[in-house]
């Protein structure tokens, strides 16, 4: 991912000790829980392998602002993951919410199409200009994870979407990368479903490995269950920064 891209900056190695912050950069964990004191347990263990959260819908459902605003505040970039998709007047004074709160990364489905996304985004520049912070990036949901019938065509027409609606980047599945390589030079590409080799796939149908979904072209990837549903998180954390180091 481009330097300029993230706002948390990680110089020399993190407090783990060993972990390169281009590694770090590039690692989301996903904060997938409805207990803020649960997450933040959490963060403090993982924390020093990870440069961005995820607070997706079951946390900010329980939490609300303070799920964002606390980590943005704690240094980290928060990827405030709640998959927008209605009329652009909700979406947008929704994402206006979000804009002021200190994310880095906000989601928005692009089946809701153009006029919707345009709306996220702006919602989201004025929200940020009216708390006098940085515009977070809208990222573009393309195809979930879970998902066993979209169609390339569905892919690329949704990477257009995006990128012509003023996304800075899109959520797409490792298996997609190929697919989405002509936007590559535009979108960050933001990949979940990633698990270690051998690992339960769980709930999704297109997973991939941290190192294979990295060689395909993902910039940044989401670490949800094969770390924080580990007997032990942080050997787990160990394991995936080791086969990132290789």
């Amino acid at each position: 991912m481009a330097d300029d891209r993230s706002r948390h900056e990680v110089s020399g190695e993190s407090n783990a000790g060993r972990v390169p912050g281009e590694i770090r950069s590039r690692l989301a964990l996903a904060l997938d829980m409805d207990d803020l004191v649960g997450a933040r347990r959490l963060v403090s263990l993982l924390g020093p392998y990870f440069g961005t959260l995820k607070v997706g819908l079951e946390l900010y459902s329980a939490s609300g602002p303070d799920a964002v605003g606390g980590f943005a505040d704690d240094g980290f970039d928060v990827f405030c993951d709640l998959k927008l998709h209605d009329i652009p007047t909700t979406v947008g004074r929704a994402a206006r919410v979000v804009g002021s709160l200190g994310a880095r990364w906000m989601t928005v489905h692009t089946m809701g199409g153009a006029a919707m996304v345009a709306a996220a985004v702006d919602g989201l520049a004025e929200g940020a200009a009216g708390a006098g912070l940085p515009t977070p990036g809208a990222l573009g949901v393309t195809v979930l994870t879970s998902d066993e019938t979209a169609t390339g065509a569905d892919l690329e027409a949704r990477c257009e979407v995006a990128a012509r609606n003023g996304c800075e980047g899109i959520i797409c599945a490792a298996p997609d990368l190929p697919t989405t390589e002509p936007w590559a030079d535009r979108l960050v590409r933001v990949v979940p479903g990633i698990r270690m080799p051998g690992s339960d796939p769980h709930d999704q149908s297109r997973v991939a490995g941290p190192g294979e979904a990295l060689a395909a072209g993902a910039d940044l990837l989401v670490i949800g269950r094969m770390v924080t549903a580990a007997d032990d998180p942080v050997a787990a954390a160990e394991a995936l920064v080791d086969s990132l180091l290789g």
